[in-house]
């Protein structure tokens, strides 16, 4: 879910650690990482690493599977203008399927964007791999927009929460006297 300005919305909740309450907003999960991104405790580290070690792994083992794919095009006898179009084909798919998951991690993707290029993305798997793979070394992927979209809404909250204290009421019987 999110607001008029595109923001998701983090609910409120004792998970925050917002004020004295417990109320506030709560960090939005990570996949891998769940909420550990936000103390870098809970293992962060390690399923950093795990995470890095991981896409390289399925990206190896990928291209593994592509070598195969494109043998058996070969001994099928295409012809060398069908073996050159399906690399041409992979190399630009994983360019841009790089590319859209690089972007995903700074900013949120659009949905609509995101379903007109599924297949795109599905041929260039590898470079969603890749780009993952080359995340991790620095953060987990997607800390960066999470930690900011969190930060904004703690902010917000404690602006909303501080605007006011106690009961207006009484203030204005205490003015009486």
């Amino acid at each position: 879910m999110s607001d008029e300005t595109g923001t998701p919305a983090i609910p409120a909740g004792p998970a925050s650690g917002g004020t004295a309450q417990g109320a506030g907003p709560r960090p939005e999960d990570l996949r891998f990482f769940g909420t550990s991104w936000v103390n870098h405790d809970q293992g962060y580290a390690a399923r950093r690493a795990g995470v890095a070690v991981g896409s390289l792994a399925a990206a190896a083992a990928s291209c593994f599977v592509l070598r195969l794919a494109f043998q058996g095009v070969r001994i099928a006898g295409t012809g060398s203008f069908v073996s050159v179009l399906v690399v041409v084909m992979f190399a630009i798919c994983g360019v841009l399927a790089f590319r859209n998951t690089w972007e995903g991690f700074g900013r949120r993707q659009d949905p609509q964007r995101q379903a007109s290029l599924r297949g795109l993305l599905a041929v260039g798997f590898i470079g969603s791999l890749l780009a993952y793979f080359v995340r991790s070394l620095t953060e987990a992927p997607g800390e960066k927009l999470h930690r900011a979209e969190f930060e904004k809404a703690r902010e917000e909250f404690g602006r909303r929460s501080s605007r006011r204290t106690g009961n207006p009421s009484k203030r204005k019987q205490q003015r009486k006297r």
